[in-house]
Order: C-alpha cells, then sequence, then structure tokens
C-alpha cells in the first residue's frame, strides 16, 4: 500500500468547516480582548471613581499587560489559523514541515493549524 501524501477534498472541507468554527470564536475572544483594552466593553470604571490608590493602579497596569498580551497571543492564533485556510487552498494542509508525511486526522482536529508532526515537534524539542 502506497503512503498518501495528501488530504482528499473531503477531508479537506472536513479541516475547513472546524478552522472556519475555531476562527469564528477567536475572532470574537480578540474582540473582547480589544474592547477590553480600549475601554469599550463598558466595564471602565474611570467614570465612577474620581480617586485610585496606588495598589489599585498597579493592578489595573498589571491587568492591562495580561490583556495585551492574551491580545497579541490571540492574534497570532488567528493568523495560524487563517495560514491553514491558506493551505486547504494549496491543497498542502496536513503535510509536515519537516518530514513532509501526512499529520494525523486526530492532531489536526486538534491543532487544525498545526504544519508539524508529533515526530517532527519531539525532533525539535530535542
Amino acid at each position: 500500500m502506497t503512503e498518501r501524501v495528501r488530504y482528499s477534498d473531503a477531508e479537506l472541507e472536513e479541516f475547513r468547516q472546524i478552522i472556519l468554527e475555531k476562527l469564528e470564536v477567536a475572532k470574537r475572544d480578540y474582540k473582547m480582548l480589544k474592547d477590553s483594552l480600549t475601554g469599550q466593553d463598558g466595564n471602565d470604571v474611570d467614570d465612577t471613581s474620581p480617586t485610585y490608590k496606588v495598589m489599585e493602579e498597579g493592578a489595573n497596569t498589571l491587568n492591562k499587560e495580561e490583556t495585551t498580551r492574551l491580545a497579541a497571543r490571540q492574534l497570532k492564533f488567528i493568523q495560524n489559523l487563517q495560514a491553514a485556510l491558506v493551505r486547504i487552498e494549496n491543497k498542502t494542509y496536513g503535510v509536515c514541515r519537516v518530514t513532509g508525511k501526512l499529520i494525523p486526522a486526530d492532531r489536526l482536529r486538534a491543532v487544525p493549524h498545526a504544519t508539524l508532526s508529533i515526530e517532527a515537534k519531539n525532533m525539535n524539542n530535542k
């Protein structure tokens, strides 16, 4: 039996749907984080609290830094999902960029933007 070199169009469509669902949720989460940073989420206390204590200012700064980090991570996730959609269009989706073998479908269902097989990922971690 010969080894498969790419996923079928039906399988690629299944992966496309998984990615589109994850992309929709990721974009919604990113918008929520961005709105939180810009004060557009309506949960800011600037208009109801005339003064801040030093501790509250520090906590607020830490919270904004964490939210900024989460937003950046979420944006990177969105970009990775969009790149996976491009690979589906090019019919190169699911091919490990190190080994050239197909990444198992179960891995792609769990991590749809994966570009490395577990084997290649373990090689990179050594």
